[in-house]
């Protein structure tokens, strides 16, 4: 499990090299290891190795994790960046620290009703539909802007920004289009007067572009922990 850090500081040297060719200063973008189908004992390593954020796609799995690793809470920041369902919420409130996929207001209510009031604020991004498919969750667009309004109104949350897993492209040129669209609708936001400072996008296969865009957060599975089974990096969400 060495290579785990090894990885990730391939991974920081090459966020670093994207930073620098967009002129960002290498601290204006987090990276957060996306750490779904692998065991708690791949998560040690990889804090072992500096790394603090960790992404779950899936509930059961994360609050899971979460239990196994009880001893290290106080160091792990847990980000649920996968579907949520509202039967789902009570335990993701009790559990995570962030969620990047509320994709309905109601999840938002169930979320702020349920957030315990002895933690910190749940810190929440909205997932839009940047590319449109109809096998994707999120916001459409042009719904992002009353939705946003109405969570950051609510207690127990903090709305963060927003989300999205664009359609794959080929080439960068069109990796960055659905990327500067949620640039622009996050910037739209914040002309609304929503105190919004981050933009959860890109994965392994499209960081650079995505950091080239205003990336806050970029969510990174594989190019850490190996390929998944069965899985290519963008069904991963890594």
């Amino acid at each position: 499990m060495a290579i785990i850090g090894t990885k990730l500081l391939q991974l920081h040297e090459r966020i670093a090299r994207a930073c620098a060719a967009a002129q960002r200063p290498v601290q204006s973008v987090t990276l957060l290891a996306v750490s779904k189908t692998f065991d708690a004992l791949a998560v040690r390593c990889a804090l072992a190795a500096g790394e603090h954020r960790f992404g779950e796609n899936y509930v059961q799995e994360g609050v899971d994790k979460i239990a196994t690793l009880t001893d290290e809470r106080g160091q792990l920041e847990w980000h649920l960046i996968g579907p949520l369902q509202s039967n789902k919420t009570r335990v993701v409130a009790e559990q995570f620290d962030w969620v990047h996929s509320v994709d309905r207001l109601k999840i938002a209510q169930r979320l702020s009703e349920q957030r315990p009031a002895h933690l910190a604020p749940l810190q929440v991004c909205l997932q839009v539909n940047i590319s449109g498919e109809a096998s994707k969750n999120g916001l459409p667009p042009d719904e992002v802007a009353a939705v946003a309004h109405a969570v950051a109104a609510l207690p127990r949350l903090v709305l963060r920004g927003l989300m999205a897993v664009p359609e794959p492209a080929a080439t960068t040129q069109a990796q960055r289009a659905p990327h500067r669209a949620l640039r622009e609708l996050l910037q739209s936001l914040r002309a609304q007067g929503l105190a919004l400072d981050t933009l959860s996008i890109g994965m392994s296969a499209d960081l650079e572009a995505a950091i080239a865009e205003g990336a806050t957060i970029v969510r990174v599975g594989s190019a850490i922990f190996g390929t998944r089974p069965g899985l290519s990096a963008a069904a991963a969400g890594s």
